[in-house]
């Protein structure tokens, strides 16, 4: 699993941004987004409207973080298998 960083370029409320994350952290929010039968897109929103003033790039590995402790990622794609 590699562990280089991703740029990719998401629109949240109308705007586009940049969002910079390592590529497991990506795999875990699109099995997030999965879970919850929603796109990356409306998954990164929620995120973002909730966040506070911490930075979305951060806001986004916690979250991913704390589903891997709750299990959505093991029971999403096998990685406890």
């Amino acid at each position: 699993m590699s562990a280089s960083i991703v740029k990719r370029s998401i629109s949240i409320a109308g705007h586009r941004t940049s969002i910079s994350l390592e590529e497991p952290f990506w795999e875990g929010l699109r099995a997030i987004a999965a879970a919850k039968d929603m796109s990356v897109q409306a998954l990164v929103g929620e995120i973002d409207s909730g966040r506070g003033e911490q930075n979305l790039s951060s806001a986004i590995r916690v979250t991913v973080l704390r589903a891997a402790l709750e299990g959505v990622l093991e029971r999403k794609t096998n990685l406890g298998a």
